[in-house]
């Protein structure tokens, strides 16, 4: 089995670390891939796709609260749609592919810490959690959902626990 050597190029001429892992060995020869850049990337569409995700419930309360006014429920489809499809969905995509890339830089380290085995148990619910919004989408444009507002604003709350859980085990990692 051919070993990899990962060393971090820390800049010190400069002052400031480039944080460029400079990977060598016969699989990575010349390969420079920064996993600053990496990690940049993933936190800003994790940011995006609990922005989207912590509207588009806030837009089903409204949606609820306006059954029976035709003329703006029709608006509030298209926001809908726009957001989750628009937004959550190229976000949701894009941190999981980043996240993917990170993960795959230290595969067997974060599988032995345990506070990577709550996050990815937290990263399941998220999922979960966006795909039930895409339901709800289709039984609001249908016309077919049963949710009453309060209902609305409760699982609205969820990305919230779920986020405080991730960044948490990410930050803090406590086990």
């Amino acid at each position: 089995m051919r070993s990899r050597a990962l060393a971090i190029d820390h800049g010190a001429s400069v002052g400031r670390g480039t944080g460029l892992l400079r990977a060598s060995g016969p699989c990575y020869a010349g390969r420079i891939v920064s996993y600053h850049w990496l990690r940049a990337l993933h936190i800003i569409f994790v940011v995006t796709w609990f922005a989207g995700l912590f509207y588009i419930f806030r837009l089903y309360v409204y949606h609820v609260e306006n059954a029976g006014k035709r003329e703006i429920t029709d608006l509030f489809e298209v926001m809908e749609r726009r957001l989750y499809r628009g937004i959550c969905w190229p976000a949701m995509v894009l941190t999981t592919l980043f996240g993917v890339w990170l993960w795959s830089r230290s595969f067997s380290g974060y599988l032995q810490s345990g506070w990577f085995h709550v996050k990815l148990a937290m990263l399941v619910a998220l999922f979960g959690y966006h795909f039930y919004a895409g339901k709800v989408r289709k039984d609001l444009a249908a016309g077919r959902c049963r949710l009453t507002s309060r209902q609305c604003r409760l699982i609205n709350e969820v990305p919230t626990v779920i986020l405080i859980a991730v960044v948490i085990m990410a930050v803090v990692k406590p086990f």
